[in-house]
């Protein structure tokens, strides 16, 4: 019974139907219980406690994760305890209570270390980089984002280095730290064209152009803004009407 709720519940979560996806999920929850299979019940309720979180239910998932953590702990597996771990400091970050995410995040990394799991490390620390980020640590916001990059390159991820040196150089953007900005924020875009992911490579080139605009290179700004605007039309991307709105204004300007 259990696996056709689950079966179930994947179907709906898949079409986005979440208050289904939910319910499915908790009658699984229920089944497990009944047949005193903890990880099985483990497995339901993580994947409870995800579309909750997806939904914006935040105590129910923090309510399931942590019940999962116990189940984990008892069974000693180190890997989904970190999984775990990480999910809890997200939820956290997610209800802006980023003091509390940080323990969480701490304990995963121990754990990680030592199971030397590099690609979830530079996931990981790049989730810490950007608590710090927000809280305006600057000094280790940026040596967070630069193990992040390491372990990144250590698995070859393409895409994790593509989104860290974005946010890298939105970070010393955000301290007024131009050169570097500009040295990370174009290494972010090579990496996207790589990918072929150009919705984001527009979101990297949207602040080359405030980089630039600030250092008064009006051409530079004005070329990435083109191509941003380009990116704008091909996608229907919802950022069209202000950035040929900036556009206009740099070319008025030059």
């Amino acid at each position: 019974m259990a696996d056709a709720d689950k079966h179930r519940a994947r179907i709906f979560l898949h079409r986005g139907q979440l208050t289904q996806a939910k319910a499915a999920y908790e009658q699984a929850v229920a089944d497990d219980r009944l047949a005193n299979d903890h990880r099985a019940l483990s497995d339901s309720l993580g994947n409870l406690g995800n579309v909750c979180a997806l939904s914006g239910d935040l105590n129910h998932a923090e309510t399931c994760y942590r019940e999962v953590l116990t189940i984990q702990r008892t069974e000693l597996d180190h890997h989904a305890i970190a999984h775990t771990l990480v999910n809890l400091g997200n939820l956290h970050i997610g209800a802006d209570h980023p003091e509390k995410a940080r323990p969480y995040y701490l304990e995963a990394l121990d754990l990680l270390r030592t199971l030397k799991d590099d690609r979830a490390l530079g996931i990981l620390y790049n989730n810490l980089a950007l608590q710090e980020a927000r809280e305006r640590q600057w000094e280790q916001a940026v040596t967070s984002f630069k193990q992040a990059l390491d372990y990144h390159r250590v698995v070859g991820n393409e895409e994790g280095l593509a989104v860290t040196y974005s946010q890298l150089g939105k970070c010393f953007l955000d301290q007024g730290d131009l050169t570097r900005a500009e040295r990370c924020l174009n290494n972010a875009s090579e990496h996207y064209l790589k990918l072929g992911n150009e919705p984001a490579e527009a979101a990297v080139l949207r602040l080359l152009a405030t980089v630039y605009d600030t250092r008064q290179d009006l051409v530079s700004a004005r070329r990435c803004l083109e191509r941003v605007v380009s990116l704008d039309l091909r996608y229907s991307l919802p950022e069209l009407q202000t950035d040929s709105a900036c556009l206009a204004k740099l070319k008025q300007s030059g």
